[in-house]
């Protein structure tokens, strides 16, 4: 019914708790869920949990946040995309909100990171998974250079997980062609702003996520997120659009079935 399109289960703390994790979400009815890679060096451990279990996905991608690790070159994504149930490149993105002492200038490094990403999305024809925090223009005009124009043969597609940015942006990346994902953060009192996005997102390109073991919606704030908490997410857009919890499931799950192309029902 229910499909958490954006999970970290490699982390430590769900990775230990799987087994109970998964009972939760299937009482939950959360039937699937997507697992993100943000390294090279734990892709291994990401691809595994997907190969072990018939209703979890992979990513390859590297975080743009993440620093001190190796830097994916084309081939190191174009190789591990090519490996069964690898869906998704990304997590992947531009994040300016940790600057320090640093410029934007200074973030050039994570703008070529970012670049080389979306060449192995439109390589592969397999959809970007973006993170963008303080940096949603940037991101947006390397999309736009990078992407090529909507509805060409090879133009990047994708998602922007755990949406936070304006409206305007989410209008900008709607019209790139992307899908919007919302996460538990919609249900926290300070979103009202991004309560009003999700009433503008069309229900045929939106998905839900937990971005777990982050951002657990209410009424777990500040406990460990995990996908059992996803119908949460749905439940709040349930009631910001008036339409029925199940009308929410089955258009977001139908909608990671449509960008996620390998991904079927389980």
């Amino acid at each position: 019914m229910f499909t958490d399109s954006h999970c970290h289960l490699s982390f430590p703390e769900l990775q230990a708790q799987l087994p109970q994790i998964r009972q939760a979400m299937q009482d939950a009815k959360v039937d699937r869920a997507l697992c993100i890679c943000t390294t090279l060096e734990e892709f291994e451990t990401v691809h595994g949990l997907a190969t072990s279990y018939d209703n979890f996905w992979a990513t390859v991608g590297v975080h743009p946040d993440n620093e001190d690790v190796r830097e994916p070159s084309l081939d190191d994504l174009l190789q591990r995309a090519a490996l069964p149930k690898v869906v998704g490149i990304g997590e992947t993105g531009l994040d300016y909100y940790r600057l320090g002492e640093r410029t934007v200038a200074d973030m050039e490094w994570q703008r070529e990171r970012f670049r080389v990403h979306i060449r192995a999305a439109r390589r592969t024809g397999k959809p970007l998974v973006i993170h963008t925090r303080s940096a949603s223009d940037d991101t947006i005009a390397i999309l736009k250079e990078e992407g090529g124009g909507v509805g060409q043969p090879g133009a990047a597609t994708g998602v922007f997980h755990c949406f936070t940015e304006t409206l305007a942006v989410a209008r900008a990346a709607l019209d790139l062609g992307f899908y919007i994902s919302f996460s538990g953060i919609l249900t926290f009192k300070n979103a009202a702003d991004l309560r009003e996005v999700a009433q503008f997102v069309p229900l045929d390109r939106m998905l839900i996520e937990t971005d777990s073991p982050y951002l657990a919606p209410m009424p777990y704030r500040g406990k460990t997120n995990n996908p059992s908490y996803v119908p949460f997410v749905a439940k709040q857009i349930a009631e910001l659009t008036q339409q029925p919890l199940q009308t929410i499931a089955e258009a977001t799950s139908r909608n990671f079935e449509r960008l996620f192309s390998g991904v079927t029902t389980s």
